[in-house]
């Protein structure tokens, strides 16, 4: 990971984006089922490498970890002004690594290296305006974890490009995920194919529509009372006050 245009910010605005980028990236991470604890991590100011274990965490990475992560960013983003934002690009790749004296040693270090410092990255961010990431997946990983279907990305999601950076030249795949793709601290609402038909006696909206805005009819509804503390992990809460 690398921040996009970190060198223009002045002291007070790199020092918030120390402060900021971990708690982003840690937060992803746990929405994403991902325990960053286990990751060696290598931090350098507006940028992180990170190196995680073998351990078949590769597609939810790619994936889950992702749109949580744009996720983070839409929202943190959008409490502050467009010279404030804190844009991102990535680049992942796999192949053994080793802990060396002074950091991390290997091919596949080199390799993640120049995929992120890619101009091709850099001018993928600047033409997205409104995206808060580019990523860039080497072609062995993208061809292990998306066009293997291993994550619900589509290949159709990814421009093949060619990555020539100092010594290095090979296949790269390249998106910028959109922001709508995961709502902030939300999970994805049901599509209308989904969604369950509306009760016959569901009470009429004053705009004319039946039942709650948004599209989603529930066919029962249940009533607890609860005190004390209650694991709500995929649960759905509705407020609602006595006069309705």
């Amino acid at each position: 990971m690398d921040a996009q245009s970190y060198g223009s910010k002045n002291d007070r605005a790199q020092s918030e984006t120390q402060h900021d980028l971990p708690r982003l990236l840690d937060g992803a991470a746990r929405r994403a089922g991902l325990d960053r604890s286990e990751w060696q991590i290598q931090r350098k100011g507006d940028e992180q490498l990170a190196v995680l274990p073998m351990n078949g965490d590769e597609p939810r990475l790619v994936d889950d970890y992702f749109r949580h992560l744009v996720s983070e960013l839409s929202h943190y983003n959008g409490q502050r002004t467009a010279a404030a934002r804190l844009r991102l690009r990535a680049a992942v790749h796999h192949g053994p690594v080793e802990l060396a004296d002074n950091g991390f040693a290997g091919t596949a270090v080199v390799v993640t290296a120049r995929l992120l410092n890619s101009r091709l990255l850099y001018d993928a961010l600047d033409a997205h305006g409104t995206a808060d990431l580019a990523l860039m997946l080497s072609d062995d990983v993208f061809r292990s974890t998306v066009a293997g279907g291993h994550t619900t990305l589509r290949t159709s999601d990814f421009s093949r490009v060619t990555v020539k950076e100092k010594e290095y030249e090979s296949a790269a795949w390249l998106t910028v995920p959109a922001s709508s793709s995961l709502p902030p601290f939300a999970d994805a609402p049901p599509t209308p194919a989904d969604a369950p038909p509306a009760r016959a006696d569901a009470k009429a909206h004053p705009d004319g529509d039946a039942g709650p805005r948004g599209g989603y009819h529930a066919h029962q509804i249940s009533v607890t009372n609860m005190s004390g503390p209650v694991d709500a992990h995929h649960a759905v809460f509705g407020f609602g006050n006595t006069d309705a």
